[in-house]
């Protein structure tokens, strides 16, 4: 047998046993060993590729949220789950759910496919038994990708009349340090300083006004941090 596949046989082993050693560190469950030690690899991506720092500290330790972040490329995603300690349910574009050779990955990970065109109250109501069982919806409230010099625009409402019906908070939270901005595949090749801050939950359900709990969240996630 060659060197180099014994180093391959080698490196692989180590990667299934660091990954076993996150996923048995009391990190988010998602259901299974296979997606849990997925999980642990996105992590390792992530914290090491992506440099990747913070975590959303403020979501709940038990019980339903609605978590909203900006968005600035296909990387958000990816490193909004290495930095919570809970399994995301991501609300996502129905044309990005049926992609080719992905559809099997975002069903297990429990994505909400939503078609903005026809019916989207489908995705609500999914959206609102995943809260009822008490797990964390994700969302981009912009509705696609925005980078911080564009103007700003309003921010699409289901975060906050989510929050409102499921009666639980929102989480905001910002994502920074990107290098491939405004890109889908590229962001996750090209390597970044990528950040994760999250706020204090917003009580929209408690908000006399859904408008008040929009400019709440839109302050967090629009305001860069101090450099």
């Amino acid at each position: 047998m060659s060197n180099w596949v014994v180093m391959t046989c080698l490196l692989v082993i180590l990667l299934w046993l660091v990954m076993y050693r996150l996923q048995s560190a009391g990190l988010a469950d998602w259901g299974g060993p296979w997606l849990n030690r997925l999980n642990g690899l996105n992590r390792l991506f992530c914290r090491y590729y992506h440099r990747l720092q913070g975590t959303i500290s403020t979501l709940p330790e038990n019980g339903p949220a609605v978590l909203v972040s900006n968005h600035h490329s296909g990387l958000d995603p990816i490193l909004l789950i290495a930095a919570s300690p809970r399994p995301l349910r991501f609300i996502i574009a129905e044309e990005e759910y049926n992609r080719f050779g992905l559809t099997w990955l975002f069903k297990a990970v429990g994505c909400i496919p939503v078609n903005r065109k026809e019916r989207p109250e489908r995705a609500f109501r999914h959206a609102l038994k995943v809260l009822e069982r008490g797990e964390i919806v994700a969302l981009f409230p912009h509705g696609g990708i925005r980078l911080d010099h564009q103007p700003s625009r309003p921010l699409k409402a289901g975060a906050a009349l989510l929050a409102r019906m499921a009666d639980c908070d929102v989480v905001p939270a910002r994502i920074d340090g990107i290098k491939g901005l405004d890109q889908i595949i590229m962001s996750v090749v090209r390597r970044s300083h990528a950040r994760v801050s999250s706020g204090q939950p917003i009580q929209c359900n408690k908000a006399e006004l859904k408008q008040d709990c929009l400019e709440q969240i839109k302050q967090f996630i629009e305001t860069p941090p101090n450099r």
